[in-house]
């Protein structure tokens, strides 16, 4: 059994149901998940004793990626949160109407990188909710479950 740790940032709560997707079936493989909201979450050491850190965050922006608040504060303090040679992976909701669809998943999977992070699975990009794309999130699901 693995330990998971999922972080999210979520204001019209779309990218918090695909963490509790995510959560759900991760947890149903027999797995330990811990779900934070960024808003609550402090990243000092954050990573520590987790096998893999799952990161989620919605994003807009027409001219640059603009995360969502919560997460865009707990992004700052990335440095802290031990990732070197953690397993990370990163998933998303956006509009596919804006320049940087799911553009957070990029910038998330690069600073993780950056700081040592082994990168376990592409990034789940979704419109809306995740419940309309289950395939998706079952194949994200599969992948996150084969690197653990």
């Amino acid at each position: 059994m693995a330990k998971i740790l999922m972080v999210f940032g979520s204001t019209t709560g779309n990218t918090e149901s695909i963490a509790h997707l995510l959560e759900k079936k991760i947890a149903a493989a027999g797995h330990d998940v811990t779900v934070l909201n960024a808003a609550d979450a402090n990243p000092d050491h954050l990573a520590k004793g987790y096998d893999a850190v799952l990161m989620g965050c919605s994003a807009w922006g027409e001219e640059d990626v603009e995360m969502q608040d919560d997460f865009a504060t707990f992004f700052e303090g990335f440095a802290s949160m031990d990732l070197n040679g953690v397993k990370v992976a990163s998933f998303a909701s956006g509009d596919k109407e804006y320049p940087h669809f799911c553009g957070a998943c990029d910038l998330i999977v690069d600073r993780a990188k950056e700081l040592g992070a082994v990168i376990i699975a592409d990034s789940l990009r979704l419109e809306g909710d995740g419940t309309s794309d289950p395939d998706e999130i079952e194949s994200y699901v599969n992948d996150v479950l084969k690197a653990l």
